[in-house]
């Protein structure tokens, strides 16, 4: 270890570098709860300026920032040499890869294997940024952190070798996600147009978000009782979805769905603790965040059974099969008239989302880095 007192640790900052998503989300939750507690330096370092930068700086980060073209030119080229300054102890990635020739520790998140295994889920910007790289961070990882036992069993399955290596540790919830105030619930759906309540979605419109599937259900549903709730979707445009957006387009003109586009992060909270239920119709989650944070303003809570999303939902939400339109139309349905049951499974929901905690990851995670360093 380097002559400083407290190890030292650098931290990959590329997903709060533009648009911050899901990675980013959990980058920075983590990375905050890591430096308030006081155990380790934190530098975090970029081919950009980063977003949220004056609160990781207040919080004791230290940035850093070294211009590239394309983060992965950045980390692969220009990061090594940093490294070897000798002033790091270890580097975290956050981000599925570590740098060629890393001769420190290195401990790397893996959020899911899609890259791998539904490649053609992903841009080709993604895919040329991960895959390469993907086979010799796992091999020379100290530590393999996945976000849910799914995405540990892929990674078990694919690199065997790895076995040892891997440790679950589940992203957190942060704790403006929480039931709402009856007032501001009623306001946020007057303000939708949605007095009676609505369904949501959050998330990026891309093809593993499967959103075409939650749009069949509820226009099902829609044919069967005109009066069924709105349909409301917060999220960005991502790739390969311009069919989906002129869908959306048409349901929107003739009224009952609702598309918000990327919202502020406060208003998102709102949007989500006035929903009456939220699905989440992936085709593959490595965690599935949003259906977590849902969960936690006690809103009932759908979501497919496939990959990492039943170990969230547990026994608290509804589950449905991939893609089988009637079993996502009666959930819906029930879930809209039986208010009795509604508010049953958001109470569990509620008391389930409990476990997922930054404060527990991030005492978790620095086992981990002790566990490396060692």
């Amino acid at each position: 270890m380097s002559s400083h007192t407290k190890p030292r640790i650098g931290v990959d900052l590329r997903a709060l570098v533009g648009t911050v998503s899901g990675i980013g989300f959990y980058t920075r939750s983590l990375l905050l709860h890591l430096a308030r507690s006081g155990w380790a330096e934190y530098v975090g370092m970029a081919h950009k300026g980063v977003e949220g930068a004056e609160e990781l700086q207040d919080a004791g980060v230290r940035l850093e920032q070294r211009s590239a073209p394309l983060g992965v030119i950045w980390q692969q080229l220009y990061l090594p040499s940093r490294l070897r300054r000798r002033d790091i102890d270890l580097f975290w990635s956050p981000l599925f890869t570590l740098p060629r020739g890393l001769d420190l520790p290195g401990v790397v998140t893996i959020h899911d294997l899609t890259p791998l295994l539904h490649p053609e889920t992903h841009t080709l910007k993604v895919r040329m940024s991960i895959r390469p790289f993907l086979k010799g961070t796992i091999a020379t990882a100290g530590r393999i952190i996945a976000d849910s036992e799914a995405t540990a069993t892929d990674i078990r399955h694919r690199f065997p070798a790895s076995n040892s290596r891997i440790q679950v540790i589940y992203p957190g919830v942060d704790r403006v996600f929480e039931p709402g105030d009856a007032q501001e619930i009623t306001t946020t759906r007057e303000e939708l147009g949605c007095p009676d309540g609505y369904f949501l979605f959050a998330g990026t419109l891309e093809p593993r978000k499967n959103v075409a599937f939650l749009l069949d259900a509820w226009e099902a549903l829609r044919r069967e009782n005109p009066q069924a709730p709105k349909l409301v979707l917060a999220g960005g445009y991502g790739w390969r979805s311009r069919d989906l957006l002129d869908r959306i387009g048409r349901l929107e003109r003739t009224g009952g769905l609702l598309y918000l586009d990327r919202l502020e992060r406060r208003r998102l909270v709102r949007v989500f603790q006035a929903a009456s239920v939220f699905v989440l119709p992936s085709l593959y989650e490595g965690f599935g965040l949003p259906a977590a944070e849902a969960m936690a303003c006690g809103v009932p809570t759908v979501a497919t059974n496939t990959s990492s999303l039943p170990e969230v939902i547990g026994d608290a939400g509804v589950t449905v099969e991939l893609n089988d339109v009637d079993g996502l139309k009666d959930a819906l349905r029930r879930l809209s008239q039986d208010t009795s049951w509604a508010a049953e499974v958001g109470t569990r929901c509620r008391e389930r989302a409990r476990r997922f905690d930054w404060g527990r990851g991030a005492a978790e995670m620095e086992q981990v880095f002790r566990q490396a360093l060692r």
